[in-house]
């Protein structure tokens, strides 16, 4: 069986079972992928208004009641405890632990965001021919912190995580035609061009990922990114949270393409 006909759930098998420890980046193509966030119950609505304030990085797949670790509406019989390759967990902002499970960190207090990841979007891309440089180099996608603030909600704040994908400036504009029909998957770039423009320095040096070729005939183009939480709890420094480890996704049961028909 190979990566093309590969389907959530044995992604998710595989990671339950330990044998997938990388990114997901262009595993089981054409299934959602999904960032994970995992706060106390008495942060989750505080959590749950970013996320509707600030749908481009947090565009909302599930939510789990508290407690509970099966996120039926995307993969029934799921395990968010264990069916992500990493885990990252953050004590009062600072990271404590980066697991293959969490089950010992479970609490009932505990409740689950589902966002939506751009991962889900790359097959689209190459079957309309352009490229997806970090499946290229067989490397998990650069991803930079941004001088953009995202819109505060309760506790929450920082700043907008971006990742990069270089284009010729032809591709740019065709890859914001493809991916904006994909909102439950960050939807259009946010920002092509100089990445000066929003705060990143040296793409060479991302804060999250690997870094990739930039050819010279090409510009780096910026989707919103589902680390973005990530940046945020660093700032807001509750007393627990749980994450998935840079590029190390929950792949969900649901194709890529019903997204795509939303809106």
């Amino acid at each position: 069986m190979t990566a093309d006909t590969l389907r959530g759930g044995d992604i998710r098998a595989q990671a339950r079972a330990g044998l997938l420890v990388g990114p997901t980046c262009g595993l089981a193509p054409g299934y959602l992928q999904a960032n994970l966030v995992i706060v106390p119950q008495d942060l989750a609505f505080d959590f749950l208004r970013f996320c509707q304030r600030n749908p481009k990085p947090c565009p909302i797949l599930d939510v789990t009641e508290p407690g509970v670790w099966e996120p039926s509406h995307v993969a029934d019989g799921a395990d968010i405890r264990t069916d992500l390759p990493r885990y990252r967990v953050y004590r009062r902002g600072a990271l404590v632990d980066e697991p293959s499970d969490i089950v010992r960190w479970w609490r009932d207090d505990l409740v689950a965001f589902l966002l939506g990841c751009s991962f889900s979007f790359e097959a689209v891309m190459q079957r309309a021919g352009l490229p997806v440089r970090h499946l290229e180099q067989a490397c998990n996608v650069p991803m930079y912190r941004t001088n953009l603030p995202c819109v505060p909600a309760g506790v929450f704040s920082g700043p907008l995580v971006v990742t990069m994908r270089p284009l010729t400036p032809a591709q740019a504009i065709e890859a914001v035609i493809i991916t904006a029909r994909y909102p439950q998957a960050h939807g259009a770039p946010v920002h092509f061009g100089d990445p000066g423009a929003i705060g990143i320095s040296d793409l060479a040096r991302p804060d999250f990922g690997d870094r990739v070729t930039v050819r010279a005939d090409e510009v780096p183009v910026f989707w919103a990114c589902g680390v973005t939480p990530q940046a945020v709890l660093m700032e807001t420094k509750p007393e627990l949270a749980i994450t998935h480890h840079p590029g190390c996704m929950f792949v969900t049961d649901r194709l890529a393409e019903d997204a795509g028909r939303i809106g």
